[in-house]
């Protein structure tokens, strides 16, 4: 399979695109009652959120890592997707206005189940300021617990068996031209 070097994929609807995180209990459990992001998370912080399960996977390590034992689908506006990608500072281009910037963009090896490197890039976005308030408060349309999800795919992939049948159905997204040029995408 051919993929570009720099594409986003994700699951999407018409209105929405999910992306991954995962957070300790104390932060996952009052965000899944609440169907948004309440205190404990903490604004003042970067977020980072993915579109891609696998890296999620890799990140968290199937939800078995101190800090990430909940793994969350987040669905998210596409409008507000657009409005923090249009927002963004690639991450590389360091200086003051990284700093400054709402959003930092950065394209990770996209990672197999397995998590081995793959040849094309995976995007990670940070949110920070102005794009975390609007993330947590308009953004955000529905929250979903995926850590059971997490835990079937790392029990399958550890008994030898295929999981590509449970993994999330990714596509690429469809980006406009100004925005994929703000994020370098391919």
């Amino acid at each position: 399979m051919n993929m570009p070097y720099r594409q986003v994929r994700a699951v999407y609807t018409e209105e929405t695109i999910t992306v991954y995180q995962a957070y300790d209990p104390a932060i996952a459990v009052p965000a899944l009652a609440a169907q948004r992001f309440v205190p404990p998370f903490k604004r003042e912080r970067m977020t980072w959120i993915k579109p891609s399960f696998l890296w999620m996977m890799y990140r968290c390590g199937y939800a078995t890592k101190p800090g990430q034992a909940r793994v969350l689908a987040i669905e998210i506006t596409r409008a507000g997707f657009a409005w923090a990608l249009s927002h963004a500072t690639l991450s590389h281009e360091g200086g003051e206005e990284v700093r400054r910037s709402p959003v930092r963009v950065q394209w990770d090896p996209e990672r197999d189940a397995h998590h081995n490197p793959l040849p094309y890039r995976s995007i990670q976005i940070g949110l920070s300021g102005e794009a975390v308030r609007r993330y947590a408060d308009e953004w955000i349309t529905a929250i979903h617990d995926v850590t059971p999800l997490a835990g079937r795919v790392h029990a399958e992939l550890r008994a030898g068996r295929d999981v590509s049948p449970l993994l999330p159905a990714e596509r690429p997204y469809p980006l406009e031209a100004g925005v994929a040029a703000v994020v370098g995408a391919s």
